[in-house]
């Protein structure tokens, strides 16, 4: 399965992640269809080379026509981001037709900050680092889509009970 096999490869390689978006808010328990996979990492040299290699292990290729070691090049990925809104760096897998991995290249809430308040999920003997409710909440109250909306309020009921 891919999504175990992804995680599985994630903690092999030591990446420092953690799942945000859609299959966070239904880790967190909000029924919510989604076949894309969300994350945001550490965005140091060492990182992201863990990722670049987890994705050279598990054949994702960038959606967009330019190499995947344009991860490693910090001042390129900010430039996209201000000139052309990138927000984030989408990888596509070999195994399911238009699954993607997205990853969060500027999240506007500190990683380091989430990285301390992650919760852990044990998905089938593999860890799954998990973005918490109110910093999945913060995340989706910068996006503001109608999506994120829904979501933050079924988010906030969970927090209410």
């Amino acid at each position: 399965m891919f999504y175990i096999d992804l995680f599985s490869a994630l903690e092999r390689h030591n990446v420092d992640y953690l799942l945000i978006g859609g299959l966070a808010v239904s880790m967190h328990g909000v029924e919510r269809a989604t076949m894309d996979v969300d994350i945001t990492i550490a965005m140091n040299p060492d990182n992201v080379s863990a990722l670049i290699d987890t994705a050279r292990e598990l054949e994702l290729s960038p959606v967009l026509p330019v190499p995947l070691e344009s991860l490693n090049n910090p001042e390129l990925l900010r430039k996209w981001h201000e000139e052309r809104n990138l927000q984030a760096f989408a990888l596509r897998t070999p195994e399911i037709a238009g699954v993607t991995v997205d990853v969060l290249l500027f999240p506007p809430v500190e990683f380091s900050e989430m990285s301390q308040r992650a919760v852990i999920f044990n998905v089938l003997e593999t860890s799954v680092r998990v973005t918490s409710i109110n910093d999945l909440i913060a995340l989706k109250q910068a996006v503001g889509r109608p999506i994120d909306l829904s979501d933050i309020e079924h988010l906030k009921r969970i927090i209410a009970l």
